[in-house]
């Protein structure tokens, strides 16, 4: 067994069950990432062509201590903001959402990309009602930039949302206790 609460790895066959369910369940999308029924053939089509890690958009596994897959977080080139810059996202499962998860695997992906690419920003997008990813970017350092007026489609209409970003020269690692509220990596 790990002892670390979360790691990232490498998506293995098995673990593309997560897109099969992202797919077919709206629980697992939840409030803000439900987007409607669709197919899963391009997530498989692209896992046996590269792993999911050599073209945009790139995705790792978030696994728990039994190495079990809980969730994802994926980047992707960031064209908006040019050459060196990425845009990160992550869904954890449902059955372990609440728990600061998201918030460490989004840490251990920027501090991932900052070690192994030239990336010198990374941005996120979240819904303004989404508090708790707001929260989870803020506690891995990341600022708001501002609000951005009618970006995500959701439950029939059009909603804002808020920008954030971290660049290279504000990250400073730290351990995955430090993300999380009190200090001690529980919530």
């Amino acid at each position: 067994m790990n002892t670390q609460p979360v790691h990232l790895r490498p998506f293995r066959e098995a673990d593309l069950v997560l897109f099969d369910r992202f797919s077919t369940d709206p629980a697992v999308g939840g409030t803000f990432e439900w987007e409607g029924f669709r197919s899963t053939d391009s997530f498989h089509r692209r896992w046996k062509e590269d792993g999911l890690l050599e073209t945009s958009p790139r995705w790792l596994v978030i696994a728990d201590g039994d190495d079990a897959a809980i969730g994802w977080v994926n980047w992707r080139d960031d064209p908006r903001a040019g050459p060196g810059a990425y845009e990160i996202g992550a869904l954890v499962l449902p059955e372990v959402r609440g728990k600061g998860i998201g918030t460490l695997a989004q840490g251990q992906l920027i501090d991932y990309l900052f070690a192994t690419t030239p990336v010198h920003r990374i941005s996120a997008i979240t819904e303004v009602d989404n508090i708790a990813e707001q929260r989870a970017l803020e506690r891995c350092g990341f600022r708001q930039e501002g609000r951005l007026r009618g970006t995500h489609f959701r439950a029939g209409q059009w909603r804002d949302s808020f920008a954030y970003s971290i660049l290279r020269n504000d990250h400073d690692p730290v351990p995955d206790s430090d993300r999380l509220p009190g200090g001690d990596g529980t919530e």
